[in-house]
């Protein structure tokens, strides 16, 4: 008996709505949380300055920039995405399978969720770094797998090259103050910083032994 293999969503617009609910669900959760104890209080403080940096970098049209590129970029990507999804054994067999990988359907649909997700995330401008580094990752194997094939022929690697050095811009200047990444950024440090002084509001009413 030959058993064949189903993803869970077989329609992409099925699989991204189900993303996009869990997406919400998690920042509804994370702005849900208390904020973090004491402990947690002085590395956050020593990583707020660059960490505030890399998701908010200062000026308004630097952040319209990567608003622009995070867009053309994720946006462009999603279709290549539901492409290798739609026909992952043709995909597997075209290309997966000429960088002689074990497991060539696997690697197919790892390439298709990667450049699918990833291009939500970038988009979204929401946990940005970990997809532009799938994106990055999937375009850097592309670019390897053309000039395998076809050396450096320059109308097979041109747009390839763009995706490619697109996603690594994103990843190296980071999402812009236009994403949820700065929003929860400044929400996590605000409430970071309250709460030590709403410690001492407390220990001060509180009753002396």
């Amino acid at each position: 008996m030959e058993l064949e293999f189903r993803m869970p969503f077989d329609n992409p617009v099925e699989l991204m709505t189900a993303f996009l609910a869990a997406l919400l669900a998690l920042i509804a959760l994370t702005r849900s949380l208390p904020a973090v104890g004491p402990r947690l209080n002085a590395p956050l403080a020593a990583l707020r300055t660059p960490m505030l940096a890399y998701l908010q970098r200062p000026g308004l049209a630097a952040s319209l920039g990567l608003l622009i590129l995070r867009l053309s970029i994720g946006l462009m990507m999603l279709h290549h995405g539901q492409e290798k999804l739609a026909d992952p054994q043709q995909f597997a067999s075209t290309y997966v399978a000429s960088l002689h990988l074990p497991f060539p359907l696997f690697f197919a649909y790892a390439a298709g969720f990667s450049e699918l997700i990833g291009s939500w995330l970038v988009v979204l401008g929401l946990f940005t770094p970990l997809g532009a580094l799938a994106l990055t990752s999937t375009m850097a194997v592309a670019a390897f797998q053309h000039i395998l094939t076809a050396g450096f022929n320059i109308y097979v690697l041109e747009l390839v090259v763009l995706y490619l050095g697109g996603s690594l811009a994103i990843l190296l200047a980071g999402p812009g103050r236009f994403s949820f990444d700065a929003g929860l950024a400044s929400d996590l440090w605000v409430r970071s910083e309250e709460q030590p002084d709403q410690l001492s509001a407390v220990s001060a009413l509180a009753p002396e032994a």
